[in-house]
């Protein structure tokens, strides 16, 4: 089956975030999220899945850890289970992503503490 946005299944979250579930199994996901301008993900870790982010459209910030990284379009951001990691838009326009997970992340998160 073709999958794109448009026929995948929509769920929003944090502050006005969107994503599409492109492929949702227990061992994988593929999501496309799009993050608008001024907008961040909570601190958290996970403690089986890791994770790939990959920037199609934006730049992407990462906190990970205590350093802070800034991704482009067309790069990408591995980060390993049990990492404390947080994505933020700090641009003046949206950010658009893929994150796949291994195995599927949703469950697994474990929100960290300020």
């Amino acid at each position: 089956m073709k999958v794109t946005k448009t026929n995948s299944k929509e769920y929003s979250w944090g502050q006005k975030c969107k994503g599409w579930h492109l492929l949702n199994t227990n061992e994988l996901s593929i999501i496309q999220e799009i993050m608008p301008i001024e907008t961040q993900e909570v601190k958290h870790k996970h403690s089986k899945s890791q994770q790939f982010f990959y920037i199609l459209q934006g730049q992407a910030t990462f906190i990970i850890g205590d350093k802070k990284y800034k991704v482009d379009k067309n790069q990408g951001m591995h980060i390993n289970p049990n990492i404390i990691h947080q994505i933020k838009n700090q641009t003046n326009e949206n950010l658009e992503f893929l994150v796949i997970s291994q195995p599927h992340s949703h469950g697994d998160k474990i929100i960290e503490n300020e």
